[in-house]
This record gives structure tokens, C-alpha cells and sequence, in this order.
């Protein structure tokens, strides 16, 4: 996996849009939404290519489809 390669994490709810969570690249500053940055956070593992969403104190609310996003710059 490239440095400059960023990986997001939105969520789509039915019929009410998307939410951008957050996104992270390895070596760079992570960005989370102010609302979001205490309920989620991300994790890289650069040699698999992986990302992993960790959500803490999940409520129906956060019932939603999960999407991963990367843009390689």
C-alpha cells in the first residue's frame, strides 16, 4: 500500500443520504466528523490492505449500510 493512498468510511442510511465518518491514510493525519470522532475510529493494516471501523456504544440510530472508500492520489 502506497503513503499517499486514503481510505473513508461513510454510511448510508435509507433514504436520508450518506454520512462521511472519517478517512486515514498510513503516515498521514486521520479526520473524523466532530460528531463522529468519539463513536468511531479507524484502523489500517497496510500489509494486507485492510481497513477496520470500530464503533463504540452503537444505538439503533447507527443502523446503516457501512462503505469503504480509497483514492489513490
Amino acid at each position: 500500500m502506497h503513503s499517499s493512498v486514503t481510505y473513508a468510511v461513510i454510511r448510508g442510511y435509507y433514504g436520508k443520504g450518506l454520512e462521511w465518518i472519517g478517512s486515514e491514510c498510513v503516515g498521514c493525519t486521520s479526520y473524523y466528523k466532530d460528531s463522529l470522532k468519539n463513536k468511531f475510529s479507524m484502523t489500517l493494516d497496510s500489509s494486507n490492505k485492510r481497513v477496520t471501523l470500530n464503533g463504540q456504544n452503537m444505538q439503533p440510530e447507527d443502523t446503516a449500510v457501512y462503505f469503504c472508500a480509497r483514492d489513490s492520489q
